[in-house]
């Protein structure tokens, strides 16, 4: 997905509203090359305007020479026709005004994507399915209940091919909360990372139910000092080529394989409960994912066990964390009943307003109306009489 190139955030924000959804964020050129290095498909790099001149002449010169592919698109606050000449000599496809027509960044882009296409052909034309990394620094928060959930929403009853990773590598539930038992798991890729592919890849996935397949943890806590972050983005980046959404269950903390998620990731779902401590931890967290750039301008923030009874409100967490709540699921019995048996609440019971939550979030996530199966319709009057009439027989017999 297109990269910006951008040090300030107060800058990051608007220039992202007018990108492609997926789009990500980086504070600097080194950045922006690590990021190529790690994504061949890149096929634009905007260069945002509070980047030096000289530099992203540079910048745009190195690409041009190295990565022929990739159109760049320069932002400034306003240009002459000196600095349009220099960018023309130095590669650069577009220049376009910072507080210009909103449409011009977004036209810049599309002509980029347009060129990429010409370019490839259709094999570099294709459609790349996107990550969606749950994460939250604090355990017992419902995450991995959530990450089932959400993976289950983003079918949208067999419409997608869903893909949901356990990278808790120590302590993965996801099959047990699925009631799956895989007769293989990431731990069968060990040692492959140059021959990854999604031909491999899909022998060690566990097949669920609709569209959804599951990438199991590995069964010992051990294994995970063999799962190297070279294997994990290998792994993740192929399973983009055969599904639509690739949902990455995580481990609450920033240790390797999540960090490694965090930077393949194109939306970051974070999930807090409604206590101190939870949101003490989220707010650092949404720190230092700033600090690295990850997932601005594409985060969602779930609510989980969002009760009014404990004091805290929705606005409160809101103005705390410094972002908007994307949805919200109250406790319920019926969650955990629901995954106890294996068949998670939008599954079991879609109607229920847990899973309408989960929808909401899955809505978000992919940017368009994901609603769950159509409601039941009314019963006309008659049913309700006969049904009536048939309710007064049983109890007089």
């Amino acid at each position: 997905m297109p990269v910006i190139v951008e040090a300030d955030s107060a800058s990051v924000t608007p220039l992202l509203s007018l990108m492609p959804t997926g789009s990500h964020s980086v504070a600097s050129v080194e950045r922006m090359h690590a990021w190529l290095d790690q994504h061949a498909d890149e096929y634009v790099v905007v260069l945002g305007p509070t980047l030096r001149l000289e530099e992203a002449l540079g910048c745009a010169e190195e690409l041009r020479i190295k990565r022929p592919t990739v159109s760049v698109v320069l932002v400034r606050d306003q240009f002459d026709t000196d600095v349009l000449a220099r960018s023309m000599h130095a590669g650069i496809r577009d220049v376009v005004v910072a507080d210009g027509d909103d449409k011009s960044l977004s036209m810049a882009v599309e002509r980029a994507h347009q060129l990429y296409q010409a370019l490839r052909g259709p094999g570099g034309a294709r459609q790349l399915g996107r990550i969606v990394t749950v994460f939250s620094p604090k355990g017992g928060v419902g995450k991995t209940t959530s990450s089932v959930n959400l993976a289950l929403a983003l079918t949208d009853r067999g419409a997608r091919k869903v893909c949901l990773v356990d990278l808790d590598l120590a302590f993965g539930d996801v099959a047990i909360t699925m009631q799956l038992f895989p007769t293989h798991s990431i731990e069968q890729a060990v040692g492959s990372e140059d021959s990854i592919d999604l031909g491999m890849l899909e022998g060690l996935l566990t097949r669920h139910e609709d569209s959804l397949s599951v990438l199991a943890a590995p069964a010992h806590p051990d294994v995970r000092e063999r799962i190297t972050p070279l294997l994990i983005s290998r792994i993740l980046r192929a399973l983009r080529e055969g599904f639509d959404y690739v949902v990455v269950d995580t481990s609450p903390s920033f240790d390797d394989a999540t960090l490694t998620a965090l930077d393949e990731t194109d939306e970051c779902v974070i999930v807090a409960t409604l206590d101190v401590p939870t949101l003490k931890n989220v707010k650092v967290a949404l720190e230092t994912m700033d600090m690295l750039s990850i997932a601005r301008g594409h985060r969602h923030l779930l609510l989980n066990r969002a009760d009014e009874e404990v004091g805290i409100s929705v606005e409160k967490v809101e103005s705390i964390l410094g972002m908007p709540v994307t949805s919200q699921v109250a406790t319920a019995v019926d969650i955990a009943a629901a995954t106890n048996s294996g068949t998670p609440i939008v599954s079991h019971k879609p109607h229920h307003a847990a899973s309408a939550a989960y929808f909401q979030l899955a809505s978000s996530v992919t940017g368009e109306p994901v609603g769950g199966p159509t409601p039941p319709e009314p019963a006309t009057a008659a049913e309700q009489g006969q049904r009536s009439r048939g309710l007064f027989r049983r109890r007089s017999s």
